[in-house]
Order: C-alpha cells, then structure tokens, then sequence
C-alpha cells in the first residue's frame, strides 16, 4: 500500500490537505453555475471554473442530522441508525476523520457539525465554534412519527424573514473569521484537513441588509404549483403539510420577501466562502489542497406548497457539489449522479487511504476523470419530522423512483420533465420499470425493515 500512495503522490494524484465546505439547506436549483440566472453565487460560480460540477448530487438525508452522520461515517442512514435530529452521530461508527488521524493527517472544524457534543471524538483534533444538537439531545418532537404533530414552529418560517440580522448570521461571520484565522496561522503547516460549517442558507430567513438589496421581492418569481390547487395530491405529502403547515401563514407578498430573503443568504454564505477560499491562497496552500463544496440538503422554498426539507422533490434533495484540485478536470459538469456518501472516499483518496471497509460510496476524484456514469444508482430515505412513514429514494439515469411504505410510489422522467411536474408511477406502461426499480432499491435495503427498526427506535426514544 505504501508503494502505491507513493505512486499516486508522485502522479499528482494526492493531496497534502483537505478543504470542506458544508452550507446548510442551499437547493442546488440556487447557484448560478447550476443555471440560476438570478442568484449571485460568484465565488461559488468561479470555484467551479476550476473544478468539476456535479449535475445530480443528491444528499443521503434531507434533514440534517441524518445526512451529516451519513456524510461522516460513509454509511447510509439505515445503517447507522441517525434516524432524525434527535439522534446524532456520535463517533461511532467511525468517520473520516478518525481515518485521517491514523495516517497522521491533522483534522480540525471549524462550525456547524450537527453532531451529539463536542465532547465525543466524532475524529476532530479541535473543534472550533462547535455548533450540535441542542443539549446534546436535540429535536425529540421530530421522533414523533404516529401520528406527526403539528410543528408549532412552522409559523416562523413564514414571518421571520426579510432584511435584518440573526444569531444566525452572526455565526456564520464568526465561523469565517475563525476559518481564515486557522488558515492564517496553520495552512502552510501540512498536512491537515478542515471541516468549514455555516448555517446560511438555512432558516430563519433574515438576510444581511446588503445581501437582500441584491433582490427586489416583487421580481422574484413564485415558486412553481404554488397554489393549493395545483399541489400534487399524495397521502404522504398531505400528512407532511398537516405536521408542517407552513404555507398556510403566507401571502403573496410574503412569498416573495422569503425567497428574496433566502437568495440574500445565499450570496451572503458565498461571500463568506470566498473569504476563506482567499484566506487558503494567502497562505499559500491552495495548490497542495482538495477542496469540496456542498449542502447537507436543499430546501422546497415554496413549490407545492412545502417549505423546508424532508422531502424527494429535487429542491428538497438536490445539492451542489463541487471539488477543485490538481489532477480535477477544469469546467467539467460530470452527468454521474453522487450523493453526500460519495465524500467520505474521496476524503480519504485525496491523501491516499483506501475506502473504508463497510462504507458506500465512491471517491469523486476518479468520478471526475472518468466518462460519465449516468446510470449509476443514488440512494436517499427519510424518517424524521413530520414523516408518517419511511420514504426512500432511487435515482438512476433518467429516473427517480420514490418508494413510501404502505403508500403508492412515485415516479419522474427528470430528463424531460425535469420539474418533477408529471408522476408517471400510474401509467401502465411503467409497470416494468416500476418494478425494476423498485427490485434494485430492495437491493440495497428492505423498507418495511428499515422502517420498522427506525419507528422502534424513534418510540424507544419518546419514551424516556
């Protein structure tokens, strides 16, 4: 094995350190560089000039908690058992990190991880304006699955918005001055690999005053099937809007300062990731540094009537990702679906480690050289907040296929209804295909099983 990293290292094929950028809830419908022709995403926009894009990058979750202990461990949620916010990743199984240390690469984060406490070695040397679940416990009403409670907060969504400040904002700030300080003072220092947390874009939307005036409400266009009677009708859906109904507390007008608002966070969290990108060449380490970017999951933003996450609607599941590096295509857009999972290899490969027995996954270097895979298969589930059943996620080439147990599923052709306007899951001549899909999905998991063991889980919690 030391003969081959020596090799790789020798073919500019490993990396000295390792850069991760993580926003929180930022749909990648949100970029400019994914087609966004209104959004200012300019150092997000340049970081893929340099790099390679990943058009169909999925998150394993859309929650946070889950998707974050998936991005950890390389593991699928199912097999960790982070079923929802109230049950986070705490060091075991291991992590990429714990991996690194072994080889004697430094790991330090800098913000939002999401995990139990800092207290647990999740595989950090240091962690820096740590940022976990509340009190260590976390959102124990979101473990309620029979029926979903009505979310009480659900109402903020809606009327926290518009121009202003939030504890929020003021972290994010802090995360960066801290991230550029590190970099200031250990980037030359190799190898180490940095973990880069904010919160933005993810709600409340109040947007910096300088970021917001970029966007004029009343030009921000309505989200798509927005109206009650253009939402899709499904039973999942309808109980998610019971448990969370958000839309219900807005107008017109506040559709429209919310979206302004979440655009302002967006190029507010691009403005502060530009800083640390520059912070990286100051100190002269970017040549010597993989750097990845993406979300822990999107965000609906309104269409169908949903806000938030939780849901297999592309908004919802849909992230960017972007890496950049010696021996990474310049300007490539790969058509290779990959998900959060794929990181945890490709953190890893970038200083020379083999995958980790045990965990999914494909290191994104190699994804980015070779010729697209378009058919390759990208797994997603969801058990958290206001899910009245497992939902899981199947997307292969031009496919997704959307499997609720007890429930009829879904089906879209994302190629020529990219939308997601049109469920075909009823057409007779999707039968076959229905079930080829629906075949390799089991593949990968049993759903009743996997929803049996999360709602035994999630009662077991409740119960203390």
């Amino acid at each position: 094995e030391a003969i081959i990293d020596a090799l790789r290292l020798a073919r500019g094929m490993t990396y000295k350190n390792v850069l991760v950028l993580m926003s929180d809830e930022h749909s990648r419908a949100v970029v400019g560089c994914y087609g966004n022709e209104l959004v200012m995403t300019p150092n997000l926009d340049a970081l893929a000039s340099r790099g390679t894009r990943f058009a169909h990058a999925y998150t394993n979750s859309p929650i946070c908690v889950p998707a974050r202990a998936a991005f950890a461990t390389g593991r699928y949620v199912f097999e960790n058992a982070c079923w929802d916010n109230a049950q986070p990743y705490k060091g075991e199984p291991e992590s990429w990190g714990h991996a690194l240390r072994r080889r004697g690469v430094g790991c330090v984060s800098v913000g939002k991880l999401h995990y139990r406490r800092e207290s647990d070695d999740t595989g950090f040397d240091e962690q820096f304006l740590p940022m976990h679940v509340v009190d260590g416990v976390g959102d124990v009403l979101g473990a309620v699955r029979d029926p979903p409670p009505e979310r009480p907060k659900s109402k903020a969504v809606a009327t926290e918005i518009g121009p202003g400040e939030s504890s929020y904002t003021a972290f994010d700030r802090a995360v960066t001055d801290k991230a550029c300080q590190w970099l200031g003072s250990h980037g030359s220092k190799a190898p180490w690999a940095m973990f880069v947390g904010w919160v933005a874009p993810h709600f409340p939307l109040i947007s910096p005053p300088d970021t917001y005036s970029l966007y004029s409400p009343p030009k921000m266009p309505m989200p798509k099937l927005w109206r009650p009677e253009q939402w899709p009708l499904h039973p999942w859906l309808d109980a998610f809007r019971k448990s969370f109904n958000t839309d219900t507390y807005f107008t017109e007008t506040t559709r429209q300062i919310a979206l302004a608002s979440y655009y302002g966070l967006v190029t507010f969290m691009d403005r502060n990731l530009g800083r640390v990108l520059a912070a990286l060449e100051r100190c002269g380490a970017a040549n010597d540094t993989l750097v990845i970017y993406s979300s822990d999951h999107g965000d609906n933003l309104g269409s169908r009537g949903l806000w938030g996450k939780s849901t297999m609607y592309e908004e919802s599941v849909g992230v960017p990702m972007l890496i950049a590096g010696a021996s990474i295509p310049a300007g490539r857009c790969s058509s290779t679906p990959v998900s959060l999972i794929d990181l945890h290899p490709t953190i890893l490969d970038a200083v020379g480690i083999r995958k980790s027995p045990g965990t999914a996954g494909e290191s994104l270097i190699g994804l980015a050289q070779a010729p697209d895979a378009s058919d390759r298969a990208v797994f997603s589930e969801y058990h958290a907040a206001g899910a009245v059943t497992g939902v899981f996620m199947l997307r292969k080439g031009r496919h997704k296929y959307i499997h609720y147990v007890g429930m009829r599923p879904q089906l879209f052709d994302l190629e020529s209804d990219p939308q997601e306007l049109n469920d075909i899951a009823c057409n007779f001549e999707n039968a076959t295909l229905l079930d080829q899909l629906e075949q390799e999905l089991r593949a990968i998991c049993s759903p009743e099983q996997v929803d049996e063991n999360a709602k035994r889980d999630q009662a077991s919690l409740v119960s203390l």
